[in-house]
């Protein structure tokens, strides 16, 4: 079976629930998805957006560790650009430790300019930024002695995975799939094909090493909504994954970046992306299928742009109690064989 994710961002539009109920809500989420066999959180990162977008996700990560035993909590991904590294390598510790070495981390450049300029940061530096945060993270986890930026550095307490938590590097281009492969444990593209597969392989055996994993949250759906009355639920949504479409499509028209995401005016418009599914149990069962054969991770993003906590529900009920027994089902019957 395909690898499923729960993704929480907090995001939020005036119509949609408010962030504390979304904040309680995640963490329900989470300790639902732990007990139903989901395999990892992905806690993504903006800053100063309008909608509440969660800017801090590993607190977000610390509050579903304590009360979960044994899915993988991914802040994913961490716009390390924007960071101190050494102040990020130590929140990775502490998080590794509360959640008896769960964690997995992305690590992404970022890509919209009110945010690096929040922060005081150059948009145009963030890949020389980039690398050499990079640098002085690997060796914070790994638990060196060694200066950066004339500061010495030594990272207390160590993480409980060792040598350090799996780093994985984000991005859509094939500069990226280089830095996975110089930096990273293994790569998280925002945009997948032959020519991303191939630049990462081709760049870990130029450095004699191993590639690592590719984590393919791309080619499959972006949302995945399960009911038994599909247009009914497609009217409901609609308004919500509307907002998050144009709100992601609209950065990717600024920046130039590459994303699942973009612009789009009405329903059918929404539905022609292709990355929002509202499917009948028997089509998410199909779906499932088509993933797992791909090797892409199944993501599900209950509370997408507030959508109500009710609705939420009943997406995430009704594909534990008609869809996961027969994918899981298929699955053993597959590793039987």
């Amino acid at each position: 079976m395909s690898q499923i994710w729960l993704r929480c961002d907090l995001r939020s539009p005036h119509f949609g629930t408010p962030t504390p109920d979304l904040c309680r809500i995640a963490i329900e989420q989470a300790v639902w998805a732990d007990k139903n066999g989901f395999d990892a959180v992905q806690l993504p990162e903006h800053h100063g957006s309008p909608d509440g977008y969660n800017p801090s996700p590993f607190l977000l990560a610390a509050a579903i560790a304590a009360r979960t035993s044994r899915i993988r909590l991914h802040p994913s991904a961490v716009l390390l650009p924007l960071h101190d590294p050494i102040r990020v390598a130590e929140d990775t510790c502490v998080l590794d430790n509360i959640s008896g070495g769960r964690v997995d981390l992305t690590i992404g450049l970022g890509y919209v300019p009110s945010e690096f300029a929040m922060f005081g940061v150059s948009l145009r530096d963030r890949a020389t930024l980039a690398e050499a945060k990079l640098v002085a993270l690997r060796k914070a986890l790994a638990g060196d002695r060694f200066e950066f930026e004339g500061r010495k550095v030594y990272v207390s307490p160590r993480p409980l995975q060792q040598p350090s938590p799996p780093i994985y590097i984000g991005g859509g281009v094939v500069a990226a799939a280089r830095r996975a492969a110089i930096y990273g444990d293994g790569f998280l593209p925002s945009m997948i094909d032959d020519t991303m597969r191939d630049a990462y392989v081709s760049a870990c055996h130029a450095l004699g090493k191993n590639p690592g994993p590719i984590i393919d949250v791309v080619t499959g759906p972006q949302f995945i909504f399960v009911t038994e009355d599909p247009d009914e639920a497609w009217e409901r949504i609609a308004p919500h994954a509307l907002y998050e479409t144009n709100a992601y499509g609209k950065w990717a028209i600024e920046t130039g970046t590459t994303m699942p995401f973009a612009k789009a005016v009405d329903l059918d418009a929404l539905k022609a992306l292709g990355i929002y599914r509202v499917v009948t149990p028997e089509e998410c069962v199909r779906l499932g299928q088509s993933l797992q054969a791909s090797n892409s991770v199944m993501i599900f993003n209950p509370m997408i742009a507030g959508l109500p906590e009710t609705m939420s529900w009943s997406s995430l009920e009704l594909f534990a109690s008609k869809v996961l027994p027969k994918l899981r089902n298929e699955n053993t019957q597959l590793n039987c064989d």
